[in-house]
């Protein structure tokens, strides 16, 4: 390939100006819709910009890809530059769909991916395509833990279920026949530097029949969770 793949620090572009024109952009097209890509923390993301191109057009045509009012990656005169918070993470494919790859997945990456691509018509520059892909970055949560915590009174047995550094908020419920039940003292909390969810909530019974309890974590579209039988003496 004769184009020239450039990694680095960004040069000091007009962002404002670059800014501008991608809004712009977005004015005049409309999209029909978002594709969705899910992976989780620490895998890498492939980011379609849905278009080919071929190398001659690639001198001529500017691509930039942006996530949300963030600038990630530009592609101007078939050099590639690379903003710094996805520096050495962040490849390229021109010759597949313009994708952009981005490896060792964080939570903070989630978010809109927008590619524009922009063509010389004119002495100046026409929106030609726009697509965006919504990439969410989710982290599993491992199977609930119960823990049996003893008699808070006569015939009433309490117990915990707790999991933790999982992503996205998780909700927890207990269930016993497919019914939800009342639980007590639930508590979720997130940890500010790694993003991740540490959740726990306790259920109080009674011991005078037997029991076959759910504890069910569910986040985002995903779910986990632990069984909890009890037999009355």
């Amino acid at each position: 390939m004769d184009h020239t793949l450039k990694w680095g620090i960004p040069p000091k572009l007009p962002y404002l100006k670059l800014f501008q024109l991608l809004v712009l952009a977005g004015l005049f097209y409309f999209c029909s819709g978002v594709i969705q890509v899910t992976k989780t923390v620490k895998e890498a993301a492939m980011l379609s910009c849905d278009y080919n191109i071929s190398t001659e057009e690639l001198k001529r045509v500017r691509i930039y890809w942006q996530k949300d009012n963030e600038m990630v990656l530009a592609v101007m005169s078939g050099k590639v530059t690379v903003w710094p918070r996805y520096e050495n993470r962040t490849i390229t494919d021109v010759t597949s769909n313009l994708c952009i790859v981005i490896l060792a997945l964080r939570l903070s990456d989630n978010g809109t991916y927008t590619c524009v691509i922009q063509k010389p018509e004119k002495g100046s520059y026409k929106l030609e395509h726009r697509t965006s892909v919504k990439l969410m970055v989710r982290a599993d949560f491992p199977v609930p833990s119960i823990t049996d915590l003893g008699n808070p009174s006569p015939n009433i047995r309490r117990i915990i279920c707790s999991t933790s550094g999982g992503f996205p908020k998780p909700h927890l419920s207990w269930l016993e026949n497919g019914e939800e039940l009342n639980s007590t003292n639930t508590t979720l909390s997130q940890d500010p530097e790694t993003e991740l969810y540490t959740i726990s909530s306790k259920l109080d019974f009674n011991m005078t029949s037997n029991h076959s309890f759910v504890c069910l974590v569910k986040y985002g579209a995903l779910t986990v969770s632990q069984i909890f039988n009890w037999q009355k003496c």
